[in-house]
């Protein structure tokens, strides 16, 4: 995507910001003078900056502005090491929550709906973003954070909540339970907004048609604000995002190439407004691709777009030589009948061979599980060029999450 003057000034002048502040990327960018960056060929020659960077400058390393104006932190979970915190400035929550606000529009949402948000609340940035946006948009907010399904159900009813915010896992089991307790005549709902992990189109087409409600891909992270960055339109085209606010790249995950439009490869965000802690080229490791403005959304909206998510560059993974991602494996359960949206990967050692065990949920009666093991394996092959073990399991059989599911278990190492 060509570069907007404006936006090559406006991260000339977040990098003299950062390297005023002497925190980490004063040292990134030490040799280099920002009045050097003339072009965008010049900005594409800035290094990358990842995780581990940000995981470095704990506690507060990233911060470019003086500590009396942070006025809140958010974290990631630091289950795989220490957390990154993220400073915010009284500006970047204002900001955030614009940003979630024009979500919540893109969406049709207005201040006349009920939202009821159930991811959660505290270092993690989803439910606060969520309230925030709903907050200035000026709609009702029902912040029931996670969990406790049967109140969740009670006050969905009881306020009649017309919007659910939730992972895609969370939406389905309250899908699932709404069918089961038969009480979806007494349900308001008529939108869904998703986000926090990705999810395919089987599982998209279940929420949907057992709440009843339009779905809505909601993308963000918590080193970039949170969610709240880029959402699909109702004519689902891609994800719209904030070019006014961020800067977004497509680069070959391997060498670090920046990509055409339309060429898939791994996400790279450079902030153009944020104060507490801006991040120039933050390699997010989530891979789509920049739909081309050749392209454009009949919902007639000039801003530019993202595909969905297919996965993440960390959540491939190689089996018989061959990469696979969670997107790949959506793709093979749309192609065969009878395939629910849920499935677990298993992955082990054996004899020095890798064994890939498939359990997918089907409603199909015990007597066809033979044909659909079948019918699976020999996708698989075509699809993705790997041999699997097929199992089918009957639906509700695999595990449920009221946050994030795991999809796929590596036990190789």
């Amino acid at each position: 995507m060509k570069m907007k003057s404006e936006t090559l000034e406006q991260i000339k002048f977040q990098m003299k910001r950062v390297k005023a502040a002497g925190g980490f990327y004063a040292k990134r960018l030490q040799d280099i003078d920002p009045e050097d960056i003339q072009s965008q060929a010049d900005f594409e020659k800035l290094p990358f900056s990842e995780k581990a960077d940000l995981r470095n400058a704990y506690p507060l390393g990233l911060a470019a502005v003086p500590e009396e104006e942070i006025v809140r932190i958010h974290s990631s979970s630091g289950t795989t090491g220490t957390p990154v915190i993220i400073p915010y400035t009284k500006k970047d929550v204002d900001d955030w929550a614009t940003l979630f606000a024009r979500c919540y529009e893109i969406a049709g949402i207005t201040p006349k709906d009920r939202i009821q948000i159930t991811p959660g609340y505290g270092l993690w940035t989803a439910g606060i973003g969520f309230q925030l946006g709903a907050e200035k948009l000026g709609a009702m907010t029902v912040p029931m954070g996670p969990g406790n399904t049967a109140k969740q159900l009670k006050f969905m009813e009881d306020m009649q909540s017309t919007v659910l915010c939730a992972t895609s896992s969370y939406a389905l089991l309250l899908a699932e339970e709404i069918t089961k307790r038969g009480i979806r005549d007494r349900i308001a709902l008529k939108k869904g907004v998703i986000g926090s992990e990705r999810w395919g189109e089987k599982m998209r087409a279940r929420i949907a048609d057992e709440l009843g409600v339009e779905l809505y891909d909601i993308y963000g992270l918590t080193e970039v604000y949170g969610p709240g960055i880029a959402i699909n339109c109702k004519y689902n085209t891609g994800m719209h995002y904030f070019d006014d606010y961020l800067y977004f790249e497509i680069i070959d995950p391997k060498t670090g190439e920046v990509l055409p439009d339309g060429e898939l490869g791994e996400l790279v965000i450079t902030t153009l407004q944020k104060e507490g802690a801006p991040l120039i080229r933050y390699r997010t490791h989530d891979l789509t691709r920049i739909i081309p403005d050749d392209e454009p959304c009949p919902c007639g909206r000039d801003l530019p777009r993202i595909d969905v998510i297919l996965g993440r560059t960390d959540d491939m993974v190689k089996v018989h030589g061959v990469n696979m991602f969670p997107g790949q494996i959506d793709d093979v359960l749309k192609q065969v009948e009878g395939a629910s949206s849920e499935y677990q990967v298993f992955i082990d050692h054996v004899n020095g061979r890798d064994n890939i065990t498939v359990f997918v949920e089907t409603a199909l009666p015990k007597e066809g599980y033979k044909a659909f093991e079948k019918q699976l394996r020999d996708t698989f092959k075509s699809v993705i060029n790997v041999g699997i073990i097929p199992k089918a399991v009957a639906i509700g059989d695999l595990p449920r999450s009221e946050k994030k599911s795991t999809r796929i278990y590596d036990y190789r190492y």
